[in-house]
C-alpha cells in the first residue's frame, strides 16, 4: 500500500485540510509528474514575493493569503495543466488571461511545456496580495 495521497479527478492530490506550510508541501510533493516541479517553483515564487504569506490546503487545493487581506490565490491540478486562480484577478494589471464564471476571478493555466514568465507572475502575486481577499 502506498503512502502517497490518492489522486482525484484530473490528477489533483487529495490532501486533508490544514493550515501552514506542511500541508501545502505535502500537496506539492503529491502533484503528479512535471506538475510537482512547477508547484515547487510557484510556491517559492510566492514566498519570495510575499515573505509573510499564509498557506493552507482547503478543498484539495493550496491557498495563499495574508493575515490582513485574506486568501488571494489558489492552485489546482487538472489532467493537462495547473490552474492558478487569482480571486480578485479582474483588478490586476494586465489581466490574467483566463476568464471565470465568478465575477472577480481570473485564471492562469500552466501546461507542461509552457515557459513561466516569473516576472509577470510575481507582479500579479504582489498586486493580488494587496487587494481584499477571501475569508474562507
Amino acid at each position: 500500500m502506498s503512502d502517497l495521497p490518492r489522486l482525484l479527478s484530473g490528477g489533483n492530490p487529495q490532501i486533508a485540510k490544514g493550515y501552514g506550510d506542511a500541508p501545502v508541501q505535502a500537496y506539492i510533493a503529491a502533484m503528479p509528474g512535471w506538475k510537482s516541479g512547477v508547484g515547487k517553483r510557484l510556491d517559492a515564487l510566492i514566498e519570495r514575493t510575499i515573505p509573510d504569506v499564509l498557506k493552507a490546503v482547503k478543498w484539495n487545493s493550496p491557498f495563499y493569503g495574508t493575515s490582513d487581506k485574506g486568501w488571494f490565490l489558489s492552485l489546482h491540478c487538472f489532467t493537462k495543466y495547473i490552474k492558478i486562480a487569482f480571486f480578485n484577478g479582474t483588478h490586476l494589471e494586465p489581466l490574467p488571461p483566463g476568464m471565470s464564471k465568478q465575477k472577480d476571478v481570473r485564471y492562469l493555466d500552466i501546461r507542461e511545456n509552457d515557459t513561466m514568465n516569473e516576472t509577470q507572475l510575481a507582479d500579479w502575486i504582489r498586486q493580488a496580495s494587496q487587494l481584499p481577499g477571501h475569508k474562507l
